[in-house]
């Protein structure tokens, strides 16, 4: 049995800032430090946040008055720091620098009198952080979302979740410019989104099976396995070994496996020792190089100008 690895996958370059961010706020200011939201999608890196001192909470009114608060990677609105700004918090801000980016595409199309329709997940963290930067309508592509009842010559800006399906953000988009055919449409799904579905769709052509090593509530881990799943292919979405069905390995020579944004390489690693190929390939165009810089307001933070290193990358090997 061998292990096709797919290339990139796993942590980006805004799931490692905003770990950084958390790491570095304990850091500097004591525990407990507080999280608005899991800091990241995935069970395991919470717990390991967790684990520092950091105290994970849906709502920043659970904070207490006085304390540190840092903001999670997918964004929040206004309301959040608002009431932060009431209670006295100081506010670390995590969120992804491509999601402040739709935020700011938010403001900046609203000023310009354009109705804004956003294409994204119902009650995602990141689109209820978006839908609180300005009045827009949400479709969402994964159902028959009703488009807005506008004039066909009304000025719109399509705007999109990060984390979505290409494919089927582009069939979403297409419905929009069939109303509105001038339609100002952003690319918002961002590079990792993307690089891993692609990834994911050249793995799924030469395997049998396909895991996805993520979590459940991960967006972008859920829209690897469709592409999986798309092509044809048997796949799963599992968090670790622990949830690997050996009943899904039989009589399977080629296993692909990917993992999504928010999934730290360790728990790719624990699979394939589970499984114990014979061989692991390396399938893609290779990791991504990018990284964002602490925000300037953060960068106080920074003891002797080091942050958190990424894990060690697996090495294929002919025995893994």
């Amino acid at each position: 049995m061998d292990v096709f690895l797919a290339s990139p996958r796993g942590f980006c370059a805004g799931v490692d800032l905003a770990v950084d961010i958390v790491d570095l706020a304990i850091q500097q200011y004591g525990t407990p430090v507080y999280v608005k939201h899991q800091i990241v999608h995935n069970p395991k890196v919470v717990a390991d946040v967790e684990a520092k001192g950091a105290i994970t909470v849906e709502d920043v009114g659970e904070v207490p008055e006085g304390a540190v608060v840092v903001f999670s990677a997918h964004g929040s609105p206004p309301s959040d720091y608002k009431i932060a700004e009431e209670r006295g918090l100081t506010v670390l801000d995590a969120t992804c620098p491509l999601v402040t980016r739709v935020h700011n595409e938010a403001k900046k199309y609203t000023r310009e009198g354009k109705k804004i329709v956003l294409v994204g997940h119902f009650g995602h963290q990141e689109v209820v952080g978006t839908t609180g930067q300005a009045e827009m309508e949400l479709v969402d592509e994964r159902i028959d979302s009703k488009l807005p009842n506008w004039p066909s010559e009304t000025e719109v800006a399509v705007l999109t979740q990060t984390t979505l399906s290409v494919n089927d953000t582009s069939i979403a988009v297409d419905r929009i410019k069939q109303r509105h055919p001038n339609a100002v449409v952003r690319n918002d799904i961002c590079y990792a989104t993307t690089n891993r579905q692609a990834a994911a769709t050249e793995l799924a052509e030469m395997t049998d099976l396909v895991l996805v090593i993520g979590a459940q509530n991960s967006s972008n881990c859920n829209r690897l396995k469709d592409v999986a799943i798309n092509k044809g292919v048997p796949a799963y979405l599992i968090n670790g070994p622990e949830e690997l069905d050996r009943s899904w390995l039989e009589c399977v020579d080629k296993i692909g496996i990917t993992s999504g944004a928010s999934t730290p390489e360790k728990q790719v690693k624990a699979v394939i020792d589970a499984i114990e190929p014979k061989n692991v390939f390396r399938v893609g165009p290779g990791e991504e190089k990018t990284t964002f810089a602490i925000p300037r307001n953060l960068r106080n933070l920074v003891n002797n100008g080091t942050r958190q290193s990424k894990e060690e990358e697996i090495e294929p090997n002919e025995n893994y």
